[in-house]
């Protein structure tokens, strides 16, 4: 043969004929994305993936955990906290302070998105994981209303802000670290764990206060036993902060860091051009980036975002308060019929990541919102029946259509954003959506069910045009199953896969 390799022999085989295509297959992938100054293909190592997704899910089941401690709780919090008037301002109230939280968020998304697009994801993980610990520990400890009077919400208010703070730097960090570690090809699989860390953490808290409940009675939960699964939340934040700060950064972010270190032939200006991002001016500079640079794709971010959260937060933080105070349902009836719901979403959430690798992130996404939007008010009407069997067939139809955007969503929103702004520009536009729609979903479904003179059918028609809205979203949206991140070079998960796509993309030039 002429290159000297032997019949039968693979042709990659040959080292320098291996080294002419990758160069080839740099020329052209530069010309495909001029941003990147340098690439190459990242063949990921399936048991480090494996680790990093495993770290990232069970910090994030931690964090949420905390954060549905306070939505389980809300009517007994109410009590404790916001005593005197009616049930209903005590309620009220109470959803008031968990939709505070939501209002901090965009602040921390702004703050620890930009700083770990320059000091690294791993760093800021560990960081949102101790405050959100050190928050959710403190609310355990706060004296009740009947102690210390107007000290004690106000005492709430203040570490429900650390918690939502903390909050804005968690969903865009761990699912920015599980897409950056995981191939092209598996994406949505590995980041369908992500979303079963966030059904963990809230199983993980409905069962301990459906547990509490059910053995305490409500004298003992109104005295002490609420207190319970805040004090928690330190051990187990513990054990969240050692699994994040035991895994290298991601794969993607080292080869941007590399890109942007000192070369000793470089200009003034380049120099300086490279260690901007170090500056004291680095963090607004960032955000001016982001918002000069990004901003359309921030509003489909928002939009996208928006809708997926008032369907998520509806389910999974507001449908127990429904139960209970709204059709008269026994408090662990509620809780268990919820818990049943997560563990059935779980056990298919794998399931949905691979279907939206195979066939797409739009379709899975566009079913999920079309799903809403349709079975809302049958659904919400199967509920109203008030037969257990009536209530677990709603629940079902809503789970259906959520699971479809659990699946999905965390490997579809990092990949709307390049490697170098990715999870500024992923904390900022995720958490304003949640903070303008999704938190203040409990919220505003009890003021309107106020106004409209208790009309149990509001949640179903907000529901339908949340949903609406994420139809319209998904419409505008690129497909990005199967591709590379913006910004960052191919991943693939095997050698002889990134030999395939060598091979593919070094065709024989035609003159």
């Amino acid at each position: 043969m002429a290159n000297g390799s032997t019949a039968g022999e693979h042709p990659f085989e040959d080292k320098e004929a291996l080294r002419r295509h990758r160069v080839l297959f740099r020329v052209i992938t530069r010309r495909q994305n001029p941003k990147l100054r340098r690439t190459d293909i990242t063949v990921t190592d399936e048991k480090v993936v494996k680790r990093a997704v495993k770290a990232a899910a069970l910090g994030n089941a931690m964090e949420w955990f905390d954060f549905g401690i306070y939505s389980y709780l809300a009517v007994t919090i109410g009590q404790v906290f916001f005593p005197g008037g009616s049930d209903s301002t005590s309620l009220l109230s109470s959803f008031a302070t968990f939709a505070v939280a939501f209002l901090v968020r965009p602040l921390g998304g702004a703050y620890f998105g930009p700083l770990g697009d320059r000091i690294g994801r791993k760093k800021v993980l560990a960081l949102t994981m101790i405050m959100m610990a050190l928050g959710t520990l403190c609310i355990g400890l706060i004296p009740s209303y009947a102690a210390i009077g107007f000290w004690s919400p106000v005492l709430l208010i203040l570490f429900r802000l650390v918690q939502g703070f903390s909050t804005g730097g968690e969903y865009g960090g761990a699912s920015t670290f599980i897409a950056e570690y995981a191939p092209d090809k598996k994406r949505g699989y590995f980041g369908s764990f992500l979303e079963m860390g966030t059904l963990i953490g809230y199983t993980g808290a409905a069962g301990i206060v459906l547990i509490l409940n059910t053995t305490l009675g409500s004298d003992a939960m109104s005295a002490w036993g609420w207190r319970v699964p805040f004090l928690i939340a330190g051990p187990l934040g513990l054990v969240g902060l050692y699994l994040r700060i035991k895994l290298d950064e991601t794969p993607a972010f080292q080869k941007l860091e590399a890109s942007q270190t000192h070369s000793a032939t470089a200009s003034v200006v380049e120099t300086e051009a490279e260690f901007s991002h170090l500056s004291e001016n680095a963090p607004k500079k960032k955000l001016a980036e982001i918002f000069a640079q990004q901003w359309p794709t921030l509003i489909l971010c928002i939009a996208l975002v928006g809708a997926y959260n008032v369907t998520d937060y509806m389910l999974l933080s507001y449908m127990p308060t429904y139960l209970t105070d709204t059709l008269h349902y026994k408090e662990s009836h509620g809780l268990l019929i919820l818990l049943g719901t997560m563990i059935v979403l779980m056990l298919i959430l794998s399931t949905v990541g691979k279907l939206n690798d195979r066939y797409g992130r739009k379709p899975l996404l566009m079913a999920g919102m079309l799903g809403f939007f349709i079975t809302a008010i049958p659904a919400f009407l199967l509920v109203k029946q008030g037969s257990m069997p009536a209530v677990i067939a709603g629940m079902a139809l809503m789970g259906l259509s959520l699971v479809c955007l659990l699946g999905t969503m965390s490997a579809a929103l990092p990949a709307l954003f390049p490697t170098d702004v990715r999870y500024g520009s992923l904390s900022i536009g995720y958490n304003l959506a949640v903070s303008l729609f999704g938190g203040t979903t409990p919220l505003v479904i009890t003021a309107l069910m106020d106004v409209f003179d208790k009309n149990v059918m509001v949640p179903a028609y907000y529901t339908m045009a949340a949903a609406l809205v994420g139809v319209i979203a998904v419409a505008c949206m690129k497909e990005t199953a199967q591709q590379p991140l913006e910004g960052s070079p191919p991943s693939v998960a095997t050698k002889e896969e990134a030999i395939e796509l060598i091979t593919a993309q070094t065709q024989e030039p035609r003159f």
